[in-house]
C-alpha cells in the first residue's frame, strides 16, 4: 500500500513539476510577471520537484523491499543509501535557492527599509 501511494503522488507531483517550469518558459515575461508570477511558480516548482524526488525514493525502497522478501534484508540499506545520496546532493544544492525565493517573495525582499548605519 505504501508503495502505490508514494508511486501516485510520485507520478502526480513529478507531472505538476513538469507543467510548472514549462509553464515558466513559456511566459509572456511582462514587467508584473517578473514580480510576482514567475517567483511563485519557480517556488511552486521546486516545492513539487523536491515532493517528487522524495515520493520516488520511498517508492523505490519500498519496491527494494518487495522484491528482496527478507531474504536479503542486508542488502536493503546499503542500497537505499546508495540512491539517497543524490537526492541528498540535489536538495543540499537547490534548497538555499528556494530559502531565497521565499524571503525575496513573501519577506521583505529587495524593497526592504534601508538602515541609518552606513556601516555594520
Amino acid at each position: 500500500m505504501v508503495f502505490i501511494i508514494s508511486d501516485a503522488l510520485s507520478l502526480f507531483t513529478s507531472a505538476t513539476s513538469l507543467l510548472l517550469f514549462l509553464s515558466i518558459l513559456t511566459s509572456r515575461y511582462a514587467e508584473g510577471d517578473f514580480l510576482c508570477i514567475l517567483p511563485k511558480r519557480l517556488i511552486l516548482g521546486l516545492v513539487t520537484l523536491f515532493l517528487s524526488i522524495t515520493t520516488m525514493m520511498v517508492a523505490f525502497t519500498f519496491s527494494l523491499y518487495l522484491v528482496l522478501d527478507h531474504r536479503k534484508a542486508w542488502m536493503l540499506v546499503p542500497v537505499a543509501a546508495l540512491a539517497c545520496l543524490p537526492v541528498t546532493c540535489f536538495v543540499s544544492l537547490q534548497f538555499p535557492l528556494l530559502v531565497d525565493l521565499i524571503s525575496s517573495t513573501y519577506g521583505h525582499g529587495i524593497f526592504r527599509k534601508q538602515s541609518d548605519r552606513q556601516f555594520y
